[in-house]
């Protein structure tokens, strides 16, 4: 299978970003000709205030970031594992972070929703605070495409090493990650992160991520970008450079089970009360 990661500098401004996630797709179908893409995290909506984030989130199925990349999907023939976008709850008043995924036809055949929400302060002084307002996800997600089995992740989920573990343990061949990383943690963490959660679970690990400058209120925040696809060893098989475009790795089935015949950890691991 051949995998094409956009990676995208979303900002408050849907109807751009929109249009961004639009271009670099047909250019990887164009130039590439992927069986599969994956977005970043939040490529619909990055920043702004709390309200703008309302103003763009969507009712689940009825928004035009949905309908893009149903439509994309069902115009190249290839599965869009659709980043995350801003899911409106019900009741309006809150949102979750909502990965969807489609098939060559443009048919949904997966939903996730980001279980771990990113309440920090970053060495800079710089607080996140996402449970203020949206709601965690609570169950685990995978489909198959192509022989392989996917699980998903959204971003600060690469912290929680259980998560991927319990994934491992439904068949995942490959990981999923569209993040929007900041820079000052990403430069340090990203790619050892990354590189761990494949070598930990022997599987494939893509990473497709925000890049670049976005507006929170009064302040200019950064996402570290360096998308990235790692094997099964934990080598990188590509990463992209510091601004939007897209990068191409080929998954292989066989060099899963191959790492994992020559490493068999999954049956040695020993429970612990």
């Amino acid at each position: 299978m051949k995998t094409a990661l956009i990676q995208m500098n979303s900002v408050a401004d849907k109807a751009a970003n929109l249009a961004q996630a639009r271009r670099l797709i047909e250019e990887a179908c164009a130039q590439e000709r992927p069986d599969w893409i994956g977005l970043p995290e939040v490529f619909d909506f990055l920043g702004g205030t709390r309200e703008e984030k309302l103003a763009a989130s969507e009712i689940l199925r009825e928004g035009p970031a949905y309908a893009l990349a149903a439509e994309l999907s069902a115009k190249h023939g290839v599965f869009i594992h659709a980043g995350s976008l801003l899911e409106r709850n019900a009741g309006g008043d809150g949102l979750s972070n909502t990965t969807i995924v489609f098939d060559r036809k443009g048919r949904e055949i997966a939903l996730y929703r980001k279980i771990h929400m990113f309440d920090v302060v970053t060495p800079d002084g710089a607080a996140y605070r996402e449970s203020a307002l949206f709601t965690p996800g609570t169950e685990l997600t995978t489909y198959e495409a192509e022989g392989l089995t996917f699980g998903c992740a959204i971003c600060y989920d690469l912290r929680f090493p259980a998560l991927f573990q319990a994934l491992a343990a439904r068949g995942v061949d490959a990981f999923v990650l569209p993040a929007a990383f900041t820079l000052l943690t990403g430069k340090d963490h990203w790619e050892v992160l990354c590189r761990a959660r494949a070598i930990e679970t022997q599987s494939y690990f893509l990473a497709p991520a925000q890049i670049g400058p976005h507006r929170i209120k009064d302040e200019i925040r950064h996402t570290y970008g360096h998308s990235l696809v790692c094997d099964p060893w934990g080598h990188v098989l590509a990463k992209a450079s510091d601004a939007p475009g897209f990068v191409c790795a080929r998954l292989d089935r066989a060099l899963v089970q191959k790492t994992r015949a020559a490493n068999p950890v999954a049956s040695q691991r020993r429970p612990f009360a």
